[in-house]
């Protein structure tokens, strides 16, 4: 069978069955065969690995998925694609379309059923207005992974690198770096996809950790914290905890915290390590108890 990551192919099938990009998937597809195989190269799958594609679109990336991993099971929302991945992965005993919203699939059942719970590995090449909610609901769900290869927003990818101190560091810095170690494999013209996105993408490799690399009792305190100290970049640590209305403690207290981890008074969120908001929602916790 024709690959389909080539511009010609890639219209051949849409044309053959009428299909209609909807902005509200925001769809672009893949028809670059460098750039897939960075992608396939990244994600170093073997042919003992489960596989759990989100967003196949018209199946380009599936089908190279199908050639290397043991099993591959793709997620796609839009009805009007189903008929078309059921032709162009017929050639593949090995792959199942479930045809629903990536939100609502249960991750750690499909990891149970078709990897017996080991680690599983997941690819994507998401609409770039959902994919840190589906980065992060695939962390906090627990949901046994080995890796994320996955295509994002070039700005997004950056942010998910960026260290302590720059403008780009944020709350979805360190919810990354928490669960996995992040590394940007290609950049990504817009000349790659059809139709071609209004921005700049990258394909980003998430290395996922078996433990997080630092320790923390209350994991959901230190990622309240984290997003209170970045909702208000401009404020202080101390203002910004104090505002969040997550918190339930005064600002004295909180400014207790802060002198307890043995940083400046006025310092602001931006300026926190990982570590350093790990000790601090231990330090908090004590102070609620």
């Amino acid at each position: 069978m024709a690959t389909l990551v080539n511009p010609q192919n890639t219209i051949e099938i849409l044309q053959k069955y009428q299909f209609h990009f909807q902005k509200k998937f925001g769809q672009n597809f893949l028809i670059d065969a460098h750039v897939l195989d960075r992608i396939i190269e990244a994600t170093q799958i073997t042919k003992d690995d489960f596989v759990l594609e989100i967003g196949p679109g018209i199946g380009t990336m599936t089908q190279a998925l199908c050639e290397q991993a043991r099993e591959v099971v793709a997620v796609e929302i839009d009805s009007n694609l189903i008929p078309i991945l059921k032709d162009t992965l017929r050639a593949y005993d090995n792959v199942t379309v479930l045809h629903q919203d990536i939100l609502k699939v249960d991750f750690a059942a499909l990891a149970e059923e078709k990897n017996e719970g080991r680690p599983i590995k997941v690819v994507a090449n998401l609409p770039y207005y959902i994919t840190t909610p589906i980065i992060m609901e695939l962390f906090e769900r627990h949901v046994p992974m080995d890796s994320i290869t996955v295509m994002v927003q070039k700005e997004v990818a950056e942010r998910m690198q960026q260290g302590p101190g720059s403008k780009d560091y944020g709350a979805l810095s360190l919810a990354v770096q928490y669960y996995a170690k992040p590394q940007i494999v290609a950049n990504v013209p817009p000349n790659c996809f059809m139709p071609r996105p209004g921005v700049g993408s990258a394909v980003i490799h998430l290395d996922c950790y078996s433990t997080p690399p630092v320790r923390v009792s209350d994991e959901k305190l230190m990622f309240a914290l984290i997003r209170a100290s970045f909702n208000q970049r401009r404020k202080t640590l101390a203002n910004g905890l104090s505002h969040s209305g997550q918190l339930s403690l005064s600002k004295e207290l909180i400014q207790e915290c802060i002198e307890e981890l043995g940083v400046p008074a006025n310092i602001r969120g931006e300026a926190l390590s990982l570590e350093q908001f790990a000790r601090l929602a231990d330090i908090i916790g004590e102070k609620e108890k």
